[in-house]
């Protein structure tokens, strides 16, 4: 991994603002940006010096150690990456002008990751699958399907790790031999759900979790809400898999808008409750539909590198005639063959003219001769060479 380039003095600020501040807090993050992480940590210092003794903020940072923090962290295969560092993902700054949800916004402080996966070369590809955590066999099969796809193109997955359609996009992507991000709203030494173990384990060994929450934090439901715009911000763009009217992956789809990236929804049944939220996304055109992995290529990729090629069926012999033609063929009798005379006066035509088309139809195969009478070939299947 390359050196990294902030100062240790900011990394050390910084490690101690996420200690003892709320993922995405949105006053936070906006004192940073503006003043830096050392004067505003050396503020809240001061205020806490000159505040009561049993003030929680102060508690606080009576006992927080960063330096030791980072050393724990390390010993854990746990980095720190702030901005300034080589691997930090300018990706995430666009944050910076996206309008804040829930009171919570901004860039992050740092994000504490684990795995081999560089952040920056993570969003670099990245694309965002999110979805219900009561997720059907038909939206965990799509979820898995798109991920596969991704992942086959060189794309990262990112999530959240939760059940239902977030556990079925990484191991979709890592079925694939892929990359995945998980993306908690606790700290990366945790497993959340407890029953993904296994499955955080092996993402850290292979790709990358990440989180704005020191180490040790517990999930909250505010944090989860922080934690939905690192997921949107990571990515070019987000698929939304299952999603019921009220579902916390909409307001993942909230931050993919409010950073003018791509939002996907990928359509279910229409008397599904657990899709109703994305076919609101879609009738109200904040989503664009998509059925597949080279759909969702085509969107988030530069222009022309995924185009897809409209769906056509085969052309039938009967699709290449002449008008005429067709009128003629429309006339001939299925069953009881019929003279080229009372064809013509069906089809309301000339009798040399229909002579003519039906030579046609036959060198085409579409009719049949016998004794001077015409009628259909009943195989209309026919294809051209």
């Amino acid at each position: 991994m390359n050196a990294t380039s902030a100062p240790e003095s900011e990394r050390l600020a910084r490690a101690a603002l996420s200690r003892v501040g709320e993922p995405g807090h949105l006053r936070l993050t906006r004192m940073v940006a503006e003043f830096g992480a050392r004067q505003v940590l050396a503020s809240l210092h001061q205020q806490s010096a000159e505040a009561d003794l049993k003030n929680d903020l102060a508690e606080r940072l009576r006992s927080c150690d960063p330096a030791t923090e980072l050393e724990k962290a390390a010993a854990k295969g746990i980095r720190f990456v702030v901005p300034g560092d080589a691997e930090w993902p300018s990706e995430i700054d666009d944050l910076e002008h996206c309008p804040p949800l829930h009171e919570r916004g901004g860039i992050p402080i740092g994000l504490w990751a684990k795995g081999p996966l560089r952040l920056d070369e993570a969003a670099e590809h990245a694309v965002a699958i999110v979805g219900s955590r009561s997720a059907t066999t038909y939206g965990a099969e799509v979820a898995a399907d798109i991920a596969s796809t991704l992942a086959r193109s060189s794309y990262a997955v990112v999530s959240g790790a939760a059940f239902g359609i977030d556990q079925a996009a990484h191991r979709g992507a890592l079925s694939a031999k892929g990359l995945t991000v998980a993306v908690l709203a606790c700290g990366v030494d945790r497993a959340y759900p407890a029953a993904h173990e296994t499955l955080l384990d092996y993402i850290a060994e292979r790709g990358l979790v990440v989180s704005e929450a020191a180490p040790g934090c517990a999930p909250t439901r505010i944090r989860f809400l922080a934690r939905n715009r690192l997921i949107a911000a990571l990515a070019r763009g987000t698929v939304v898999v299952e999603a019921a009217i009220r579902s916390g992956a909409l307001n993942t789809a909230s931050w993919t808008g409010g950073l003018g990236r791509t939002v996907m929804g990928v359509p279910g049944p229409v008397t599904s409750a657990p899709s109703a939220g994305v076919h609101q996304l879609i009738r109200s055109r904040d989503a664009l539909l998509v059925t597949s992995g080279e759909e969702v290529l085509e969107a988030v990729g530069p222009v022309g590198t995924f185009t897809l090629v409209e769906p056509r069926e085969e052309p039938r012999v009967r699709d290449r005639l002449s008008s005429a033609d067709q009128q003629v063929l429309d006339a001939v009798p299925v069953r009881n063959a019929a003279e080229a005379h009372r064809i013509a006066r069906t089809a309301g035509l000339g009798a040399e003219g229909v002579k003519e088309a039906l030579a046609r139809l036959l060198a085409a195969g579409l009719v049949e001769h016998a004794g001077g009478r015409w009628r259909l070939v009943t195989d209309e299947t026919l294809t051209s060479p």
